[in-house]
C-alpha cells in the first residue's frame, strides 16, 4: 500500500487518518516451555539484530519461533499470520516424509538397498532398462535417481491419474547414486513404498507414531491419486509444528522420555550423503547445522552442538539466498556470553508484538464507486477461463465476485480496514498450481486513484498474496491480478472486459 500513497491527494480518507489492520490475537497452547532468551544464554539484542537485517534486505517473513534448551526464547507472527494458522510448508513436507520412511525401515517393511522396481511391477513399463531396475530406495532418499532434470509438485498436481505410472515415464539417463538431481518424483515415490507396504497415506501412518506423540493436530494433507499422499509436499501445519519436528531431531527422536524416531534414523538423516549438501532428504548447513527446507522459505533448523531450533514460515521468492542470513546470525548468537537484560528483553517483546506484513492500511474512496456498485463486465476468452467480473460497494466494504469454468467466486475486501473471511476464488496458475476448494483470505481495498481501484488478497494459510487492479474506462474495466511469490508467471494477462 505504500506504493498508493503517491495518489492519495486526489482521494477522499472517511477520517483522514491511518488504521492499522486489526491483529486477531487467539490464544494458544502448544505444549511447550517458555524462557528469556538470555536465561538460555542467547542475548535479545542478537535476535534483534536479527530481524533488523531481515527488514533491511526486505525478506517477507511470516512467523519465527526460537528454542533453546527445552525452551521457547523468542516468537513472532507477522500479522495477519497468527500462532494458530496453518501454513503451507511445501518441499519441508519432504523431512515430514522421511520420518514415514524411518519409522517403516524400523518395522521391517522394506530396506534401503530394496529395488524400487520391486514394490510397482503392475505399474512397470513394458521395457525396463538396467538402470531403472539398479534404482534403490537410498538412491531416492539421496535424490541419486540418476534422473537428467528435477520434478516439481506443481507439474503432476493437476494430473489425476497415476502420479507412480509417471514416475517411470521420467528417463533414467545416469547410473542411480552416481548423480544428485533434487526432484520432488523421488519423495513422492518414497511416499508410495510406504503406502504400498503399509496400506496407509503417509499422514495416517504417522498420526499414532509421530503426530499425536508431539502433540501436532488439525494438520491438512491431502492424497493424490490412488490414495498416495504426494510426499515431497501438499502438508500445512503450524510454525509450531516445524519447530517441532526440528526438536524431535534435536534431541534425536526422543520427545517427553519416549524413543519416538529411531536414534539411528535421526543420525542417518543429518549425515551428509551428498558432500556438504544433502542428506536424506535434509538439508546440511554449516558447523553440522541440517535442516528442513521448503519453497518460498518454510524452514525448521536444526542446531544440534547448541540443542537450539529455529523454525521460520515466509513468503520470499526463489533464488533470494535468505539462508545465508540465516547462517550469518545463527549459530553465531549461541556462543556469546549473557547477562540478564531486562531493557533489551522488554524491546524485543514490543517488537515481536507489533509484527505485520504490509505498512499500515490507508483508506481511500472514490465517487466511482457509486457508478459502477452491482456492475458486471464480460471478460473476452482467455486461458485463465475467467468469464466475468463484478463489483458492488457497500457498509465499508466491496464484494468482488468472479466467474470461471470452477465457478463463482467471492471475497470481500474492507475498506476501512481489511476482512477475514474464506473463498473459493481460483488461483493455481500463481499459487504453484495449489488450487485449495476453500482457502481462508484477509483482503482490503482502497482506491489508487480516481477511477482505479486496488485489491490486497493475503491467503493467510499460505505464502500467497495477490494485488488485484481494477481500472474503470468508460464502459470498460482492465482487470490485472499479480501474485508475490511463484514458481512460474508473477501475474496473469491483462484482461479487458465489457459493462454488460
Amino acid at each position: 500500500m505504500q506504493l498508493f500513497l503517491g495518489g492519495a491527494a486526489v482521494l477522499i480518507a472517511p477520517d483522514g487518518r491511518f488504521s492499522a489492520p486489526a491483529r486477531a490475537e487467539t490464544a494458544f497452547a502448544d505444549g511447550l516451555s517458555r524462557s528469556r532468551p538470555d536465561e538460555q544464554g542467547i542475548a535479545p539484542s542478537a535476535i534483534l539484530d536479527f530481524l533488523d537485517e531481515v527488514d533491511r534486505q526486505g525478506y517477507e517473513l511470516h512467523s519465527f519461533m526460537l528454542w533453546r534448551n527445552g525452551q521457547v526464547v523468542a516468537e513472532g507472527w507477522w500479522s495477519p499470520y497468527r500462532a494458530d494458522r496453518n501454513h503451507m510448508m511445501h518441499s519441508l513436507t519432504k523431512s515430514v516424509t522421511v520420518c514415514a520412511v524411518g519409522l517403516a525401515m524400523a518395522d521391517k517393511r522394506f530396506g534401503l538397498q530394496d529395488k524400487v522396481i520391486s514394490f510397482f511391477k503392475d505399474k512397470l513399463p513394458p521395457v525396463v532398462d538396467d538402470k531403472l531396475a539398479a534404482m534403490t530406495v537410498e538412491d531416492l532418499l539421496t535424490m541419486r535417481t540418476g534422473h537428467a532434470s528435477m520434478t516439481s509438485g506443481s507439474a503432476w498436481r493437476p494430473i489425476k491419474t497415476s502420479w507412480v505410472a509417471e514416475f517411470f515415464k521420467i528417463p533414467v539417463v545416469h547410473q542411480p547414486g552416481t548423480k544428485w538431481v533434487y526432484t520432488s518424483a523421488a519423495t513422492y515415490l518414497l511416499s508410495a513404498i510406504v503406502t504400498r507396504t503399509t496400506g496407509q497415506a503417509v499422514a495416517d501412518y504417522l498420526k499414532p507414531r509421530l503426530f499425536d506423540s508431539l502433540g501436532i493436530s488439525a494438520y491438512e494433507w491431502p492424497v493424490g491419486p490412488e490414495g498416495i499422499s504426494p510426499g515431497a509436499n501438499g502438508l500445512s501445519w503450524k510454525t509450531v509444528d516445524c519447530l517441532k519436528l526440528g526438536i524431535l531431531h534435536a534431541q534425536k527422536g526422543i520427545w517427553n522420555g519416549k524413543q519416538v524416531l529411531p536414534a539411528d534414523w535421526v543420525a542417518a538423516v543429518q549425515q551428509p550423503h551428498v558432500k556438504d549438501t544433502y542428506g536424506y532428504q535434509w538439508w546440511i548447513g554449516p558447523e553440522g547445522t541440517f535442516y528442513a527446507d521448503g519453497l518460498f522459505d518454510q524452514l525448521s533448523f536444526v542446531f544440534p552442538g547448541h540443542n537450539a531450533v529455529l523454525a521460520i514460515t515466509a513468503g520470499i521468492p526463489q533464488g533470494s539466498r535468505f539462508n545465508r542470513l540465516v547462517f550469518s546470525h545463527f549459530p553465531a548468537m549461541f556462543s556469546g556470553t549473557t547477562a540478564n537484560n531486562d531493557a533489551e528483553t522488554d524491546r524485543l517483546k514490543a517488537r515481536t508484538a507489533g509484527l505485520q506484513v504490509l505498512p499500515p492500511f490507508v483508506p481511500a474512496l472514490s465517487p466511482v464507486a457509486a457508478e459502477i456498485s452491482g456492475k458486471t463486465w464480460q471478460m473476452p476468452e482467455n486461458a485463465d477461463g475467467i468469464k466475468s467480473v463484478s463489483l458492488s460497494f457497500a457498509d465499508k466494504r466491496c464484494s468482488f465476485t468472479l466467474e470461471d469454468g470452477r465457478g463463482t467466486h467471492r471475497i470481500e475486501a474492507g475498506l476501512d480496514a481489511p476482512l477475514e473471511g474464506t473463498t473459493t476464488m481460483t488461483g493455481n496458475r500463481l499459487h504453484h498450481e495449489y488450487q485449495p476448494d476453500i482457502m481462508r483470505v484477509v483482503a482490503s481495498g482502497a482506491w489508487r486513484d480516481l477511477r482505479t481501484f486496488v485489491m490486497t488478497w493475503t491467503f493467510v494459510e499460505s505464502a500467497f498474496r495477490d494485488t488485484v487492479t481494477c481500472t474503470f474506462e468508460g464502459p470498460q474495466m482492465r482487470f490485472s491480478r499479480s501474485v508475490n511469490v511463484n514458481s512460474s508467471a508473477l501475474e496473469m494477462p491483462t484482461l479487458m472486459g465489457k459493462m454488460t
